[in-house]
């Protein structure tokens, strides 16, 4: 009997712990996380750059977009970027184009050519945190974006990946996952009073 309740208590406390670990996003490297924000897309993007394993093809001058279909994510202004190739994750992370953001802020940072490319502020050192922001108007559907996270990486190191979370609008529901959970739990206990009672 004790064994089988420190069995059922040890399972409630793993499904707990998953999921409150479902859904969190990447802790290092950069990110960019897509959200709806009234009628707009806003795109945030913090974090570090580690530009090692990437080869540098020297500076240019760069604009922000969003073409999901060709892989390109873009946060900051306009302007002079070095550009960096060698990233490898998806090739997309959409059917096709997006388009280019009403505002911009922050620093310069660019996923480009299928995700193959990466450009940040010229002069960037390699490793120091940046953030940046760019607006788009519409929706993750009329941009053209898949919902879900996207991952290009050119090492294994923490700050060697670019992360895209284009986070799903909220869908309303009844019994949200930990309103569910508590149930069970409320449940869980109950069957075990029940149980002890009737053995008593």
């Amino acid at each position: 009997m004790k064994t089988q309740i420190r069995s059922l208590l040890t399972l409630v406390c793993t499904a707990s712990a998953t999921l409150l670990n479902i859904g969190s996003p990447a802790q290092a490297g950069f990110i960019v996380t897509l959200e709806q924000v009234g009628p707009n897309v806003v795109a945030t993007g913090s974090g570090a750059i580690d530009l090692t394993g990437l080869t540098s093809f020297g500076s240019a001058f760069a604009s922000p977009e969003m073409y999901p279909a060709h892989g390109i994510m873009g946060t900051g202004p306009s302007g002079s970027v070095d550009v960096y190739a060698g990233s490898s994750g998806p090739a997309s992370f959409g059917p096709g184009f997006g388009g280019f953001p009403s505002t911009t802020s922050g620093d310069s940072v660019f996923l480009e050519d299928f995700g193959l490319g990466i450009d940040v502020p010229q002069g960037y050192i390699s490793g120091t945190s940046l953030s940046s922001g760019a607006t788009y108007s519409g929706t993750l559907a009329s941009l053209n974006v898949t919902p879900g996270t996207y991952e290009w990486t050119w090492g294994a190191g923490p700050d060697q990946n670019f992360t895209l979370d284009a986070v799903a609008p909220a869908v309303p529901d009844s019994g949200s996952t930990f309103g569910l959970l508590f149930v069970s739990l409320l449940a869980l206990l109950g069957a075990l009073r029940f149980r002890s009672l009737r053995l008593a």
